[in-house]
């Protein structure tokens, strides 16, 4: 029981974070004025400081119900959980370094990195409903709703214009 609680929040925060992500990524792209130092402070400072966020408001919570600080166990469980929150800055930081190697240039290898992770949130929440016992059609349909959701997003970027 407590790994299937864990692993529900650990596919949580990294579908979280795959959005978010998306939002910075598509943010470099559309704006076209970031250098790769620039890409690459951005996408880690995003990765990290939210997952330093959701470590936090952790520990938090787990004082509060708990009335007391997290223990090495439950430590553990909070690193595991939120673990994929800094996953998400991968995909990015590889297209970054590809193309401060000049193979292509800086939006160009943004908006690769956000079909990447379009792509990801289309497999995870389709895995996501294979596991869950959805026949495929149901499993398809949800991984196309939640790539759709991230399209959104990008979209609203672009038309925004950062």
């Amino acid at each position: 029981m407590l790994a299937n609680v864990l692993l529900k929040e650990r596919l949580k925060e990294r579908v979280y974070a795959t959005i978010t992500m998306l939002a910075v990524v598509v943010s470099l792209a559309v704006g076209g004025t970031a250098d790769h130092g620039d890409a690459v402070w951005s996408i880690l400072g995003t990765s990290i400081g939210v997952w330093l966020a959701t470590f936090v408001a952790d520990q938090q919570a787990h004082r509060a119900v708990a009335h007391r600080y997290a223990r090495s166990e439950e430590f553990r469980q909070m690193l595991y959980t939120s673990s994929p929150l800094l996953l998400s800055a991968v995909g990015p930081l590889v297209f970054t370094g590809v193309s401060a190697l000049g193979l292509m240039s800086l939006p160009v290898a943004m908006y690769i990195a956000c079909g990447l992770d379009l792509a990801e949130l289309f497999v995870w929440s389709t895995v996501t409903g294979l596991r869950m016992g959805e026949g495929r059609l149901a499993a398809l349909l949800a991984g196309a709703a939640d790539m759709v959701i991230g399209f959104g997003i990008v979209m609203v970027k672009v038309i925004g214009g950062h």
